[in-house]
């Protein structure tokens, strides 16, 4: 499909000129040696007369046949959306450029963007080529065939084992790389498989958001763009460098600031965001609460609050009112933050001074044991000044990876189906069942007795799911074999307890297109019982991928898979045939089949990726996956010309291949995106917007949590409802008991009757209960008050408390942790056990300063595949610490000098100091994207020939410690203590 002009080269043919400079000069000529040895700035006769005898030839009427293909891809790092053309000739991937078109990237890269072609080389290329199996020590090349039978043969010993297996027994980690129909493959496969134990890097980065957010209103995803930021009058980051994670998007922040837009950033570190930003407070790391409240206390205390709209749309901030303004005074805030109140009220008066506005983050909020708390505050705050649920204003939350917005909607969550389906009710597996064409007597019998309904671990604590007595943990066995499907086990905390449990495996299985550093740090400690299995980029395959603003986008398959790698779909068809369900994951029963199988590489099948998402499409319904088609999202790739840069709305336009009118729609159709696609619901631009009709991208929040609360109302108040709704007042979700009420039942076909009935708008196939409530103007899934205060989680007015490693025992007396749990996620969890200990044991006078990580703009997540790009690689080529000057030079350490960073678990990291002011006195900072070093020793020689990164650094989560959120088990990466001292 050619989606831009086509090369010069396949237009018409070269000059003899042209064709013979191409002989001559070196393909990797820059522009500069080109002029000089090309002489173009002589006279033309000149130029002929330099010329070789070679190049000088007889006419010729047309250029050898060469076969110009631009193929439209999106960015596989960030979650910014940044579409690609990238030009193939004859099936080689020889060029780029950024879409100009694209709404979200504005024909922009970052450094990482720009050099993504270097997943497609050959030559040099550091990926793994072959399947391999450790063996001896060493990794030895193996079959594909005999990967998948002696891998299969040891699954199905284990899941046998009577006494110390189970199909518990394996744990499966997912990636936020995986396409959207992959994701969701993959956990329909660990299904059939018979086991919630499976995971992804959502709950590593932004499981708290999730939680914290979908709690307070609904769902758990970002309320508007990048792009709407543009109709922003403040930006208030807390907890996002976005100059550094997502560099495009600050292309929307610095419009923004053109047009007068205010922007905050208060954080532990000056960051290359806090440069842009007109007001900058530095504050301790974990300590947001405090920041947030004490923000809140003077939006009080000087009635900016938007009263009108708390009372019709927000449920408890009368009571939370009452508590920060007796708890969180400004000399309670300063004792916490470190800031002054002069600070803390100049972001106060600016936010209220100057709406709508946004608060933004990533995960210095989301990752702290405290941390669905900070995004509960963190809402709060915006909901007080009537922010939520309106253009320029929200809540928005920047995700990481490409797809890890899609991969957490429809992926492998241990606690949810696809769409958020809770596993723990059986109407959610009944409602799959259904969609996948499987029997539900098969998926249940494939599970342990009583299993079905419980969530699975989590991949932050997979290790105590292997180490920890059978007898603590809340399954029959303990874990003996993970599949690291697309993760970097390096942004995982407690990185030598990993190592520990990689020793006691039965089994680990790498499924990546780089050997990941699992692979170095299992070979270190065993000699055999580790397999890798090359796979294919996103760049080698179609289908779809999620931004962090929910809209869907389209991926071209760009070149075949290079070397001997294949696809995850693939890969998951063929292992499920190996071991029994390859029918069931295609759903392929009585007669009919959901997913075609299509001829790939070699001429071997793998499931449609088209077909998945018309799967997806036809269950997805509770948070509208339903609507986006392959044709529609496809349409509006070929389109991107037409949707507005600050509202994504499309201002008109027919697409040429198929016809269809893009008229109104949302580029990328954000979920929600409701109907069918016959429907033609727009997308969902900004959450919760009443001021528009609900089909035309309109809505309110979620009636999740009942009607009334100890006689209170939770529903929204008169008056309060999307533009053009019949029901003008608060109202419970639809279902056909309410659409009968209503006297709106007949408006259904019969058809879509025969499948309503018994049903709600989340389960009723046909669509009908959705169409008709839309008609009428009303949401789907109710219409009730966002929650300041929730019931559901151990706090509910969100509470400070200390990090588990803390640097001031004072506090930790005032505001201590949880108590510990004897079963959380199927493990015991410790959270004061260790917090006391850690005081008894003065951690904060032997690791005086606090240690915190975070990304940089030239590497992503675990970085493997980045480290291992040489544009990228030569940008940054080792890892370090910053380290203010003053505790530099209390150390005697000088800028650039080798150090030890020593932390309370025992591990010493060996980086190089950077002494900066950009840390203050009391703080480090380490970026998590390295790996390859083991406390000082190059691990080389652990990698595969050939598939070592070019870079390679300590990992700064070998060095962090303890600690998870109470209510999603997310990791504390952003504060624990250290100390530094030269090497």
């Amino acid at each position: 499909m050619l989606l831009t002009r086509k090369s010069a080269s396949g237009a018409m043919p070269q000059s003899r000129l042209a064709r013979g400079l191409q002989g001559a000069l070196a393909k990797t000529m820059d522009r500069r040696a080109f002029l000089r040895r090309s002489g173009v700035t002589l006279g033309a006769g000149a130029v002929a007369s330099q010329l070789p005898f070679n190049m000088i030839g007889e006419a010729q009427a047309k250029a050898d046949a060469v076969k110009v293909e631009v193929k439209r891809t999106v960015c596989t790092h960030c979650s910014v959306g940044c579409a690609i053309d990238a030009v193939v000739e004859n099936g080689v991937w020889v060029r780029q450029e950024p879409v100009f078109d694209s709404p979200l990237n504005l024909g922009a890269h970052c450094a990482k963007g720009a050099s993504i072609r270097e997943h497609g080389i050959l030559h040099d290329s550091h990926r793994l080529k072959s399947p391999v199996k450790l063996e001896g020590g060493k990794w030895k090349k193996i079959s594909w065939e005999q990967a998948y039978d002696e891998i299969s043969k040891k699954l199905l010993e284990i899941r046998n084992d009577k006494e110390k297996g189970g199909p518990d027994a394996l744990f499966v980690v997912g990636s936020s790389k995986h396409n959207n129909e992959q994701a969701y493959l993959l956990r329909k496969w660990v299904s059939l498989w018979g086991s919630n134990n499976c995971d992804h890097q959502a709950r590593i980065c932004h499981s708290t958001t999730v939680a914290g957010v979908a709690q307070t209103w609904g769902y758990g995803a970002m309320t508007n763009s990048y792009n709407d930021e543009q109709n922003s009058k403040s930006l208030f980051f807390l907890g996002s460098n976005a100059a550094e994670a997502h560099p495009v998007s600050m292309l929307h922040t610095l419009h923004a600031k053109e047009n007068g837009c205010k922007v905050i950033v208060a954080d532990p570190r000056y960051t290359r965001t806090a440069a842009k930003a007109d007001i900058y407070v530095r504050f301790r790391s974990g300590s947001d609460v405090p920041l947030l409240f004490g923000v809140l206390h003077h939006i009080f205390k000087n009635g900016w609050e938007d009263k009108e709209y708390i009372r019709t749309r927000v449920y408890g901030m009368d009571e939370v009112k009452k508590e920060v303004m007796a708890k969180w005074t400004p000399d309670k805030v300063t004792e916490a933050t470190g800031c002054s109140e002069a600070e803390i009220a100049n972001v106060a008066k600016t936010l209220a001074e100057n709406r709508p506005g946004f608060i933004i983050w990533a995960m210095g909020q989301t990752q702290h044991t405290n941390a669905n708390a900070i995004v509960r505050a963190s809402n709060i705050l915006m909901l007080s000044l009537g922010n939520v649920g309106r253009s320029g204003g929200g809540c928005n939350i920047y995700r990481g990876h490409d797809n890890v917005q899609g991969a957490t909607d429809i992926g492998p969550n241990p606690d949810t189906l696809p769409g958020y389906y809770p596993v723990a009710v059986p109407g959610s597996w009944a409602h799959w069942s259904r969609v996948w064409n499987v029997d539900p007597k098969f998926i249940a019998d494939r599970y342990a007795p009583g299993m079905q309904g419980k969530p699975g671990m989590t991949v932050s604590r997979w290790i105590d799911g292997v180490t920890e007595k059978n007898e603590a943990i809340d399954q029959g066995p303990n874990l003996r074999a993970i599949f690291f499907w697309g993760h970097a086990p390096n942004s995982q905390s407690r990185g030598l307890e990993m190592l520990e449990a990689m020793k006691k495996l039965d089994l680990m299985v790498v499924l990546d297109p780089y050997p990941s550093a699992s692979a170095a740090m299992f070979a270190k400690v065993r000699k055999d019982g580790a397999y890798l299995l090359p796979i294919a980029t996103q760049l080698e395959t179609e289908g779809s991928a999620t931004a962090s603003n929910r809209s869907l986008q389209w991926r071209e398959k760009v070149i075949d898979p290079v070397f001997e790698s294949r696809t995850d779909h693939m890969v998951m068809y063929q292992l499920a045939q190996k071991l029994g369900f390859a029918d069931q994951l295609v759903g392929k029963k009585d007669g009919k089949q959901n997913i075609r199988l299509v001829k790939a590489k070699a001429g071997m099948e793998e499931p449609s990726m088209e077909d998945t998402l018309r799967e997806i499409n036809r269950g997805a319904w509770t948070i509208g996956y339903t609507g986006q088609s392959p044709e529609r999202i496809q349409a509006h790739m070929r389109n991107m010309h037409v949707f507005d840069v600050k509202t994504l709305r499309a201002r008109g336009g027919r697409d040429a291949k198929t016809g269809y009118d893009l008229t109104g729609d949302y580029f990328g159709l954000p979920w929600p995106c409701y109907g069918n696609a016959a429907l033609k619901h727009p997308g969902s631009p900004n959450l919760y917007d009443n001021s528009k009709h609900m089909m035309d991208g309109g809505g309110n929040f979620r009636a999740l949590f009942g009607v009334e609360k100890d006689g209170v109302n939770l529903l929204a108040e008169d008056g309060s409802h999307p533009k053009g709704a019949d029901i003008t007042t608060g109202h419970p979700q639809f279902d056909h008991v309410l659409l009968k009420k209503l006297g709106w039942w007949d408006e259904l076909t019969d058809a879509e009757k025969a499948e309503a009935e018994g049903k709600t708008w989340a389960n009723d196939l046909s669509g009908g209960i959705q169409r008709v409530a839309m008609k009428h103007g009303n949401h789907p899934f109710g219409n009730a008050k966002a929650r300041a205060i929730v019931w559901n989680f151990p706090d509910g007015i969100p509470q400070h408390r200390e990090p588990l490693y803390s640097p001031r025992p004072d506090l930790v007396e005032k505001y201590p942790t949880h108590d510990d749990v004897k079963v959380l996620w199927r493990l015991p969890t410790m959270f004061k056990s260790v917090q006391q200990k850690a005081v008894a044991d003065k951690m904060h006078e032997k690791f005086p300063l606090i240690l915190t990580s975070g990304r940089l703009v030239e590497y992503e997540g675990g970085g493997e595949e980045t480290r291992s790009n040489p544009w990228l690689a030569e940008l940054q080529q080792d890892n370090f610490v910053e380290i203010n000057p003053k505790a530099a030079a209390d150390r005697g350490i000088r800028n650039g000098e080798y150090v030890w960073v020593s932390s309370p678990n025992g591990a010493k990291l060996k980086v190089k100091a950077q002494v900066t002011e950009r840390v203050g006195p009391d703080t480090c900072f380490i970026p998590f994207h390295f790996s390859g070093w083991w406390q000082g020793e190059d691990m080389l020689p652990y990698y595969p020939e050939g598939a070592a990164p070019i870079v390679r650094g300590e990992a700064v989560n070998t060095a962090t410690t303890y600690g998870y959120d109470r209510v999603t088990m997310m990791q504390e990466t952003k504060t624990t203590l250290c100390n530094v001292a030269k090497a």
